[in-house]
């Protein structure tokens, strides 16, 4: 076990997992410097745990502190690109993610959840079934519940399962999930990577030390683009996917089938399941792969997958009022989850479209045109909102109509205005939050609770916009 007893440790960026960090390296004896280059009230409040452990915090930095350090821990807020950032790799300072610093740390096994989308869905998949099997497990790694806050926990756990973005995956070093499951590799955080290729690479790191006895589960699209780009994969491995009848699970109308030795024929029927949709297929695949590679009964795997319901702020249901039905995917940070709601959703009879989408937010310089065509398909017209609504405009004007109005508010009144019985009001926004909102949680939110507002404001709230304006109130 890794001794940070008398190190001095610089730990950079102070949201949920860098303070985690902080105080993990603190009770292990390292003197540590806590730095982040914003300064808020709200950081401020937040840090205040650290100083009273006897940790050094300097808010609004802009580059290292002027003394040596034996190592340096960083988060995902942090970019690359950021001078404080770039004031530490001159600095030639050894740096780590939290992810890796957690992970020297825990005491039991790892599986490891990456991917475009599905992250959380499918780490409640695998989770569900753990349970099912009497595993002792939690489920961290996300800023709510960070890897290096649960490092003492894990001693009396048997799994932990961590969803990680390609972002915590940067600057690991040993990180060797037992398990490690690749969902999708659709390009995102492009204002981040230079190319698809190289956020697909910061992804595939994830791989880089299992063993030949680890499991590597790989959507079968992916599996090919990382063998193009020439990614080790030095475990077993499993390929799945919903358009493939290649992979070793595969996807024939609504059943998952699969051709492993041993384990061929049908493993599911997602008729039967609370998820749907080929995005949650996919999903649903990976984590009985996963419960496969440990060693769970099918039997109890398929019993405990049906019931799992849709995630919050993913293609949740929130109400259906006079016909219409509100839908909130605010989690739908890109264009390529935007286009599994879309599919996802059934098509008016004849195949017509009946869906209003409300979209925009901050972009991540991702191209918005691939998923135009589908638009036509499926969608009446589009409500943007946001730093990016002009762009979404330029790129999906052609297909559909599109109108930019002043927020997410005025967005659901216009679409509560435009639909008619049959129709459905999407969020799914294809852009991150932080232009608007604090994070894509509050986003719905927001739209969740201008929904109840319509729903209960009486006959002046219809959504087919008649007998009065239909104003959906601000969130309390």
């Amino acid at each position: 076990m890794p001794d940070f007893l008398h190190q001095n440790v610089l730990v950079a960026g102070l949201g949920g997992r860098g303070r985690a960090a902080g105080l993990l390296l603190r009770r292990r004896g390292a003197r540590v410097v806590a730095v982040d280059d914003a300064d808020t009230p709200r950081l401020r409040e937040n840090t205040a745990p650290l100083r009273a452990e006897g940790i050094e915090v300097k808010l609004g930095a802009t580059t290292a502190p002027d003394r040596p350090f034996d190592l340096a821990v960083v988060t995902p807020g942090l970019a690359p690109s950021s001078p404080l950032f770039r004031a530490i790799v001159a600095r030639k300072i050894p740096v780590i993610s939290e992810l890796e610093l957690g992970w020297r740390l825990v005491n039991c096994l790892t599986v490891a959840i990456t991917g475009t989308n599905g992250k959380s869905t499918t780490s409640r998949l695998i989770e569900t079934i753990l349970r099912a099997e009497g595993r002792r497990l939690l489920v961290a790694g996300h800023r709510e519940r960070p890897l290096a806050g649960v490092v003492e926990t894990s001693r009396e756990l048997d799994f932990l399962l961590l969803p990680a973005k390609a972002q915590q995956l940067e600057f690991t070093e040993y990180f060797r999930p037992s398990v490690a499951v690749l969902l999708n590799a659709d390009p995102d955080h492009l204002d981040r990577y230079a190319s698809p290729d190289e956020y697909l690479r910061a992804l595939g790191r994830v791989f880089r030390q299992q063993q030949p006895f680890d499991w590597a589960i790989i959507q079968h699209e992916a599996h090919a683009r990382l063998a193009a780009l020439r990614v080790p994969l030095p475990s077993k491995v499993i390929t799945f996917s919903a358009t493939d009848a290649r992979a070793d699970l595969y996807l024939d109308r609504s059943l998952i089938l699969s051709r492993l030795p041993n384990w061929e024929g049908p493993l599911l029927d997602t008729t039967q399941c609370a998820l749907r949709g080929a995005g949650n297929a996919e999903n649903l695949m990976a984590a009985l792969a996963a419960g496969r590679a440990l060693r769970v009964p099918l039997e109890r795997m398929a019993e405990a997958v049906r019931a799992v319901p849709p995630a919050p702020h993913c293609l949740e249901p929130v109400a259906t009022h006079r016909g219409v039905a509100f839908i909130n995917d605010a989690k739908a940070t890109n264009p390529a989850a935007l286009a599994h709601a879309l599919r996802s959703l059934p098509p008016a009879p004849g195949g017509r479209p009946n869906v209003w989408l409300l979209a925009g937010g901050r972009g991540k310089g991702l191209a918005y045109h691939d998923v135009g065509p589908l638009l036509a398909q499926r969608v009446k017209g589009v409500f943007l909102f946001g730093e990016e609504a002009e762009n979404l405009r330029a790129a999906w004007g052609l297909f559909v109509p599109c109108t930019p109005v002043a927020s997410l508010l005025e967005a659901v009144n216009e679409a509560v205005r435009h639909a008619s019985e049959g129709d459905v009001i999407l969020l799914s926004p294809a852009c991150s939050s932080f232009d608007e909102f604090r994070d894509y949680q509050q986003r719905g939110e927001v739209f969740c609770q201008a929904v109840k507002s319509i729903c209960g404001g009486g006959p002046d709230a219809s959504p087919n916009g008649k007998g009065g304006a239909g104003t959906a109130a601000p969130p309390e």
